[in-house]
């Protein structure tokens, strides 16, 4: 006769809350609740409510993950410097940009390291968890900018540069300057990004117009067309750890609420934003991210927060007997 310990491979635990440790399809007796609960995973990825940003605004800065992100600059209307700092489940006002900027581009790992480069001012502004502080600028100024990496290590590409237009280049910074590398393959502003300074992908955005589902991959060396995304956009955001694992959300036109999947292969429609938007601010991992601020329509700027759960994460889930 087959029982439950020789088709788990462990007894039904007896613990006081969460059991962590629980591997998929294992059950165990939650003492403190009273019941008997167990580990399944995800099978679509989900947006749920996270903490409001304290000052609504669009065209804003965002990086870091899920439990330890920045939002920085924007516009309210008007220009801000505005920085809060996210916790996993509330945002803080902390210091001030020290120039006020919006609609550039955005490295960081966490609340305590992160790049804001160039936009609306040509500065590149570093955080190191308590204050900002200027370095070195990007060779080629530009708005609407893609970037990703950490504030030692990242990548900046495409935008506008004016009086040019929009610009193909690329630059990698390393804690203390920037430099020119290898080119994409087509110029555009307003797309999102996703990854390292080594390994990076810049997807849709717009030739200014009209909007595009391109997709550019960086293997640390040069950029390669692959995949397009399914719906093409600009203004919206992305957050993965490389090129070969991301999400995309959000976008115009039309203040988009859809989410795609990237696997390294080919982009899926997944589940959709609560409340679609463009111009916002994103952060986090591919199945672990954050969508916060932005706008819809155009002139209403939001506080919304929301975060994102991608298919295969672990959910605990409760026996009922009654």
């Amino acid at each position: 006769m087959s029982t439950y310990k020789k088709e788990v491979g462990t007894a039904v635990q007896n613990n006081a809350g969460d059991y962590t440790g629980a591997v998929e399809g294992q059950l165990w007796y939650n003492s403190t609740a009273g019941s008997f609960q167990f580990r399944s995973v995800t099978t679509a990825g989900a947006w749920a409510t996270g903490g409001s940003l304290n000052t609504a605004r669009s065209l804003l800065f965002g990086s870091g993950i899920d439990s330890s992100s920045l939002a920085y600059g924007g516009f309210v209307p008007g220009t801000s410097a505005l920085t809060e700092s996210y916790n996993g489940s509330a945002w803080t006002e902390v210091n001030d940009l020290n120039t006020a900027r919006h609609n550039g581009g955005s490295a960081g790992s966490s609340n305590t390291d992160a790049l804001c480069i160039s936009g609306s001012s040509p500065a590149t502004e570093q955080w190191n968890g308590s204050s900002w502080t200027e370095v070195a600028d990007l060779n080629t100024y530009r708005l609407a900018i893609g970037a990703t990496g950490t504030s030692t290590s990242a990548l900046a590409f495409g935008g506008n540069a004016p009086p040019t237009g929009n610009v193909t280049n690329t630059e990698e910074w390393n804690g203390t300057s920037w430099t020119e590398v290898n080119d994409l393959n087509t110029a555009r502003i307003s797309g999102a990004s996703a990854g390292s300074k080594t390994s990076a992908l810049f997807v849709g955005g717009t030739f200014d117009p009209p909007v595009v589902a391109n997709v550019e991959s960086w293997n640390g060396t040069s950029w390669t067309e692959i995949a397009d995304i399914n719906t093409a956009r600009e203004q919206f955001r992305g957050a993965g750890t490389d090129n070969t694992a991301a999400v995309a959300f959000a976008g115009n036109p039309g203040n988009l609420a859809i989410t795609e999947t990237w696997n390294g292969v080919s982009w899926t429609e997944d589940g959709d934003l609560s409340t679609g938007r463009s111009n916002l601010a994103g952060s986090g991992t591919e199945s672990s991210a954050l969508a916060f601020g932005g706008a819809n329509p155009p002139t209403t700027r939001l506080t919304a927060t929301e975060e994102w759960t991608g298919a295969g994460a672990p959910v605990t889930e409760t026996i009922t007997t009654s």
